[in-house]
């Protein structure tokens, strides 16, 4: 019961995914990245042990065809997966199992796939991908964000979205970006609001990351941006 878009940027080396569904909490359970391999969804009838089981593949060195067929034989349920595979050297694999709620289907290009189930129709997935590509030179983060809005402005899910999240990885073994709306009535928006509220802290949590000694307290970094203190001031 949700849409997503994967999608990596050879440019600035960047890859991330960005994701609503109608139930609580989505960032957890169903899309990881595999660093320097690529990333990889299991949704519609969720599993988090398939998304490992797809995770150690990935990371074991098979390709995207190869993780997708030992994800088959090993899943009793496979019919109820909506799975979508993006390697980074542009291979893709996607299923959308015959028992995954209508409707669903997936968009897939080279660089990004759009997938979704339990949607108003095609157009989600299609405005997500046209969104990605329209916004091709801008910050890869803005992109995955209104890819994501695109998807919401075109119908979503016939019952509406309760929960969102955009996780992005840059050059370093941790996220710049990764935020989540676990339950909201426009989740969304919500992750909107949080997302542009963040982004100008990005450089400062990476530097801080890798030499705590070199930045100063993050307040103080929000009164030198004259940022207020979280997004809800």
């Amino acid at each position: 019961m949700t849409f997503t878009i994967l999608g990596f940027c050879p440019r600035s080396g960047k890859a991330g995914f960005a994701q609503s569904t109608s139930t609580p909490a989505v960032g957890w359970r169903c899309t990881d990245i595999v660093l320097g391999r690529g990333l990889v969804s299991v949704q519609a009838h969720a599993d988090y042990r398939q998304l490992q089981l797809a995770k150690r593949h990935m990371a074991s060195g098979l390709g995207p065809s190869q993780v997708m067929k030992e994800l088959a034989d090993n899943d009793s349920f496979f019919a109820y997966r909506q799975i979508a595979i993006l390697g980074f050297d542009g291979e893709t694999a996607v299923f959308t199992g015959d028992k995954a709620y209508k409707w669903a289907g997936e968009v897939v290009k080279p660089d990004h796939i759009a997938t979704g189930n339990v949607l108003v129709g095609p157009a989600v997935v299609q405005a997500m991908s046209d969104a990605y590509v329209r916004n091709a030179n801008i910050n890869f983060e803005d992109r995955l964000m209104m890819a994501l809005e695109a998807g919401r402005d075109a119908g979503g899910q016939p019952d509406g979205q309760t929960s969102a999240a955009i996780v992005v990885y840059e050059k370093h073994e941790f996220p710049i970006v990764n935020l989540r709306v676990d339950v909201s009535l426009e989740p969304v928006a919500e992750l909107r609001r949080i997302f542009d509220w963040f982004k100008p802290l990005i450089p400062y949590y990476v530097d801080r990351t890798l030499d705590p000694g070199s930045v100063p307290r993050y307040k103080a970094v929000l009164a030198e941006k004259n940022l207020p203190l979280n997004p809800y001031a």
